[in-house]
């Protein structure tokens, strides 16, 4: 089985999207952990604020095999829509951050949205490419943006 840890984030009806798609994944297979909802502002473009959150996923799929059988179909039922715009606002969006100790995308590892909810999960894990703890990434890139801890929002 690989351990698959998730980052998903929603700006278009957050409150109800995230926790959909935690239960999607529920009915697929084995969330081993959930971290807190963490309520950030939008990047890149003015819209509305995200919510985020991460989870670790167990599936004895491979990373782009899971993508295809298990993300995509999940982003289209709470009716993701792609567009040119990487930004655009979303109902939900699920990337793979990590699989097992391999980060995929290190890309994602730069942005507190990410950061600060797998620190939760793997605080000891090495930040690929700082080296340090994550947790002690995840506080130094709190005190660059705005984020808030969303105890409102429940996933379990």
């Amino acid at each position: 089985m690989n351990s698959l840890y998730l980052s998903l984030g929603s700006n278009i009806e957050p409150e109800v999207n995230l926790p959909k798609a935690v239960q999607m994944l529920r009915e697929v297979g084995k969330v081993e952990a959930i971290s807190s909802v963490w309520e950030t502002e939008s990047v890149g473009f003015d819209g509305p604020n995200f919510l985020n959150a991460c989870v670790i996923f167990l599936s004895p799929l491979e990373p782009v095999e899971f993508k295809e059988k298990i993300i995509r179909p999940i982003e289209a039922r709470l009716e993701r829509v792609r567009s040119s715009e990487k930004n655009a606002p979303r109902t939900i969006d699920i990337d793979i951050v990590l699989c097992g100790s391999q980060p995929l995308n290190t890309d994602f590892w730069e942005y507190a949205f990410v950061v600060v909810p797998l620190a939760e999960l793997i605080p000891d894990f090495a930040h690929p490419a700082r080296g340090e703890a994550i947790a002690r990434v995840a506080a130094q890139v709190r005190g660059q943006v705005w984020m808030r801890k969303r105890g409102d929002v429940s996933l379990q």
